[in-house]
């Protein structure tokens, strides 16, 4: 019941998110908890850097780690420098003594570490929140605020038979407005259920983090493929995984022992359909040959990706005022105008498959749920 809760909610939630550009998103640029960052851009490109990079740092481990362990690397990666450090699932353990309450020793430590470093840390624990026991991912900020706590959507079966007490699921997806672009979270087992990553997209997610205990490979790459953000992993097993907007992959590292990887992605980048964005791509190519070039074109699947050329240009700024239409948004609109001229929404199908046409537009009229129209 609680699945179907969920499921349902999904659908009906996305209105407020479908249909529209990452331009009307809200973003505070060069901000975290409300305050500045010296030497932080964010939500677009400065006169110092090409296009939005975000420096990000995985770090896995198979077992259990001391904390002081964990500190210790968290405390030599964020010194290099980065806007992102990660860490694995469950990263103190799971265990009868590895429960702690949101501001426990390991979130403590790591704000600590986040506010000396200015950088965003993802710690994974096993929390205790009153009577639920929650298998949670911690976003703190720059400034060692918690920022965002995501609890895992779809526990494993060994988190209800193995674990005691058991794992309670999570209820909703978040995405979190970071500094430097929008971070969705998922986490191991939520890999096989596509719901929470259609989720993450319509959330407007240019970046979802995914720590976990396996390395899940080609499962996350349908979704990067699906869905046109980057994903980065952080694994148990222990290696990381880095997916492009295209879903390529982009990076893949593992060792036997500590496994830390370092990558930049370019949240500036942008991928677009090639319905209807050719004249516009041609006549901002023409015009500004010097600010944005088309890095990729990909024939089989009629998809073009743009990215800026020199500092202080962003590319998908630029492609918005020319009025290309981002990929995901693209798939989104056609999916609302074919639902309006069906009638009702094909997604309530898979909710409800016993209902027949006329049961689904009743249903719609005795919710009174608003009709997204295509714009």
């Amino acid at each position: 019941m609680r699945r179907r809760n969920f499921l349902k909610n999904s659908v009906r939630g996305m209105a407020a998110f479908a249909g529209t550009g990452l331009a009307g998103l809200a973003r505070e640029e060069g901000t975290a908890n409300g305050e500045s960052v010296p030497g932080i851009s964010s939500g677009g490109s400065t006169g110092k850097t090409v296009g939005r990079p975000v420096r990000i740092v995985s770090i896995g481990f198979k077992g259990m780690l001391p904390l002081s362990v964990i500190e210790g690397h968290v405390d030599e990666e964020g010194s290099r420098g980065s806007d992102l450090i990660v860490l694995p699932e469950l990263c103190r353990g799971h265990n009868e003594r590895s429960e702690e309450p949101l501001q426990g020793p390991t979130v403590t430590a790591m704000a600590v570490l986040a506010k000396k470093h200015k950088t965003y840390i993802a710690a994974p624990i096993d929390r205790r929140d009153g009577d639920r026991r929650l298998n949670s991912v911690v976003l703190i900020d720059r400034f060692g605020q918690v920022a965002c706590v995501y609890d895992k959507v779809f526990p494993s079966w060994g988190e209800y038979l193995l674990v005691h007490p058991p794992v309670d699921p999570g209820e909703k997806v978040q995405v979190y407005q970071a500094d430097f672009g929008r971070v969705g979270i998922a986490t191991c087992f939520d890999v096989n259920f596509p719901e929470v990553w259609r989720c993450l997209s319509d959330k407007g997610a240019e970046l979802v983090v995914w720590p976990s205990y396996y390395s899940a490979g080609s499962s996350l790459q349908a979704h990067a493929i699906n869905y046109h953000y980057y994903i980065v992993t952080c694994a148990r097993t222990p290696d990381c995984i880095v997916y492009d907007i295209t879903g390529e992959r982009l990076l893949y590292e593992g060792t036997k022992g500590i496994n830390i990887s370092r990558v930049t992605v370019d949240l500036d980048r942008g991928i677009y359909h090639q319905n209807f964005n050719i004249a516009k791509r041609d006549k901002l190519l023409r015009e500004h040959p010097e600010d944005v070039v088309q890095e990729k074109w990909m024939e089989l699947e009629q998809w073009f990706v743009l990215k800026a050329k020199q500092p202080g240009v962003s590319a998908r700024e630029l492609a918005r005022q020319y009025d290309l239409e981002e990929l995901r948004h693209y798939i989104d609109r056609s999916r609302l105008a074919i639902d309006k001229r069906r009638g009702w929404q094909f997604a309530e199908k898979a909710l409800f498959p016993n209902q027949s046409v006329a049961q689904l537009k009743a249903l719609e009229a005795k919710l009174g749920k608003p009709r997204r129209t295509a714009a």
